[in-house]
């Protein structure tokens, strides 16, 4: 072949080099568009179940997110993010809230799971008791699933928190446009737990100073974030004097328990108006209650809160002469 030649035939050579290429592309290319997803598919939605501070003084009444849109056909986990306890609980068609409060331990339909892996709409489900951590006292769940096949707005609850922390699922028709991606629930999330974070903190400033000598502020929270310490947590005081323990917040319960933590820790035991050491154990503590322990002898008497001193909600009160 002459170089005039080989000069014409170069481009059309190229030609047939790129259409070859082509074709080998196409099928994968065109195979690609025919299993797109579309976003119509059936998908797993992640909802985060509280939060917390990396000492775990902060911990939050919340689901994050609070409002999830899924399709019939969805499946939601909620994955337990803190040390505190919490549930994921879905009323039955009648039952009141009010009915399953206070969050009573003893009762295995509060603390066990309940249901089947699909939400029938109307019945009993309870994921059982959520923490991220093994010492809380229950049996640990990290993680729970429901699928939701039927269509309609389903609202649930923390049964340890009642009204403070509530969520809801909304349930659409198979296919329908998703308004938000799974990042988006996630990032708004992450700005929900530092906002959170922050106003805990702001609390625990407040409870420093309403607290005095003869009050200590058993914990405190504002319906979403959560104060798990005594404040202050060391105090002095004299033989025969009083210290009151107040819990102003609006949905955690405590205790103040002193000496060896009673198989019950929701029933009160001892003489608070004459403790002189040993054991002595307040009861539940709703929001706005308070338990008064006058000391009548001297030494170094150390306490908790018997459900939350696997989060450092612990107390030490110094009795003098």
């Amino acid at each position: 072949m002459t170089r005039q030649a080989q000069i014409h035939s170069a481009p059309h050579l190229l030609r047939l080099l790129i259409a070859f290429a082509a074709a080998l592309v196409l099928p994968v290319a065109v195979s690609g568009a025919a299993t797109a997803d579309s976003g119509k598919s059936a998908r797993t939605w992640t909802v985060q179940v509280g939060s917390e501070s990396p000492d775990q003084a902060i911990q939050s009444m919340a689901f994050l997110p609070e409002n999830i849109y899924v399709n019939a056909g969805d499946k939601v986990t909620w994955r337990a993010n803190s040390a505190e306890i919490h549930t994921v609980t879905f009323l039955a068609e009648g039952q009141s809230l009010e009915s399953t409060q206070p969050f009573d331990p003893s009762r295995p339909e509060n603390t066990t799971q309940t249901g089947g892996k699909d939400y029938d709409g109307h019945s009993y489900y309870n994921s059982g008791v959520m923490t991220n951590v093994s010492d809380s006292g229950f049996k640990q769940v990290k993680k729970y699933t429901l699928g939701f096949p039927h269509e309609g707005d389903f609202t649930y609850y923390c049964l340890v928190h009642g009204m403070a922390m509530k969520g809801t699922v909304h349930v659409r028709a198979a296919g329908t446009d998703y308004p938000y991606r799974q990042s988006q629930y996630d990032h708004k999330a992450e700005k929900q737990e530092r906002a959170i974070l922050r106003d805990g903190y702001q609390q625990w400033d407040a409870a420093r100073d309403q607290a005095g000598q003869h009050t200590v502020i058993a914990g405190t929270d504002n319906g979403t974030s959560m104060v798990m310490r005594f404040v202050h947590q060391k105090i002095e005081v004299r033989v025969g004097e009083s210290v009151t323990f107040v819990n102003n917040g609006m949905g955690a319960p405590h205790t103040v328990t002193f000496g060896k933590e009673p198989a019950n820790v929701f029933a009160p035991a001892g003489n608070p108006a004459d403790y002189s050491g040993g054991d002595l154990n307040s009861g539940i503590l709703p929001p706005h209650s308070s338990f008064t322990v006058t000391f009548t002898r001297a030494g170094e008497f150390a306490y908790i809160c018997a459900l939350h001193d696997y989060m450092g909600m612990k107390g030490t009160v110094e009795v003098r002469e």
